[in-house]
């Protein structure tokens, strides 16, 4: 095995193995959002907005209708409050960044202030490759000095490890205590160098339990820039992609994300047993009190497996 393939390897073992929760006397891993079918419980991450745009605080757990494949479920578990989460956040600290950090820099400090005081947070620098912001030891903080200068640690230069980085970022998320899992990703989407590919980051993404939010950051002639990629990323897994018009837009963005994860509601329904593996399809819908339909964003479908007795 060359070194290429050997990083590559390191990689996915160092993001998938975090996605795994091994009970005693099990022989195998499995990713911690497939569903089995003796744990019947499938959480969804919940953001609700009016016809304005403005976030929807406040719901009862009868606003919501749940579907599975199109068949109405019961909600068991519904929770609405300004819980603390785990949160990572990946910076692009390639050499096309450059004329754009110290915006970027100011906007991820916004958006940690605007954030739960006790969330748990971690930040990733990545160029050529994927580099912990906090001191060695230290997987997670609340302390704002110490988030602060992980995110200066990063050095603009090199290419760009985009999908590596994300990977990172799940397993990273996954060692969390926090329920709730979210990365923010700022970048301008492009990826040049990293180790893995982009479906294995996709797969990777779609079994996860995070929420992703992305910010697309580039020039409208950069030849590697990837809005598609960031579009996917937030769609896939129930986030939202901004591509603003220029970096001084960043700290109104981060702000609305602090306070969109802040609003988000947790639903939970047993589906139903099913013989055999596949991808099922979830729609969360919401009304007010006065009937009026809201929009809701959540994650579309998981990954239901069936383990043998």
């Amino acid at each position: 095995m060359n070194r290429r393939g050997a990083l590559r390897k390191l990689i996915l073992a160092g993001g998938a193995a975090a996605f795994s929760r091994v009970l005693p006397g099990e022989k195998s891993k499995e990713p911690d959002f497939v569903i089995h079918s003796e744990v019947r419980l499938v959480l969804l991450d919940v953001s609700v907005r009016d016809h304005n745009g403005q976030f929807v605080t406040g719901l009862a757990k009868d606003s919501f209708r749940v579907y599975e494949d199109g068949r109405p479920q019961e909600t068991t578990v519904f929770a609405h409050a300004d819980l603390p989460v785990t949160v990572g956040i990946l910076v692009d600290s390639s050499y096309s960044m450059t004329p754009k950090r110290a915006d970027v820099l100011a906007a991820a400090q916004t958006f940690i202030e605007e954030s739960n005081p006790q969330d748990g947070v971690f930040v990733l620098n990545f160029n050529d490759r994927v580099r912990r912001g906090l001191a060695p030891g230290t997987l997670f903080s609340d302390n704002l000095q110490q988030l602060r200068a992980a995110l200066n640690r990063g050095i603009p230069q090199g290419k760009t490890a985009l999908y590596d980085a994300v990977i990172l970022g799940l397993g990273q998320l996954m060692m969390g205590k926090r329920d709730k899992k979210t990365l923010v990703l700022i970048s301008d989407g492009g990826d040049n160098a990293s180790h893995t590919t982009r479906q294995e980051m996709l797969s990777l993404a779609e079994k996860s339990l995070a929420t992703i939010y992305t910010i697309g950051l580039f020039d409208v002639s950069d030849p590697d820039r990837d809005p598609g990629i960031l579009r996917r990323l937030a769609r896939i897994t129930g986030g939202e992609v901004y591509l603003p018009e220029s970096s001084a837009q960043m700290g109104p963005v981060c702000r609305r994300i602090a306070k969109e994860i802040r609003a988000r509601y947790t639903l939970g329904y047993l589906p139903r047993p099913g013989p055999g593996n596949g991808w099922r399809h979830i729609r969360v819908a919401a009304s007010a009190a006065d009937g009026r339909k809201l929009s809701v964003r959540t994650r579309g479908e998981y990954w239901y497996e069936t383990v043998a007795e």
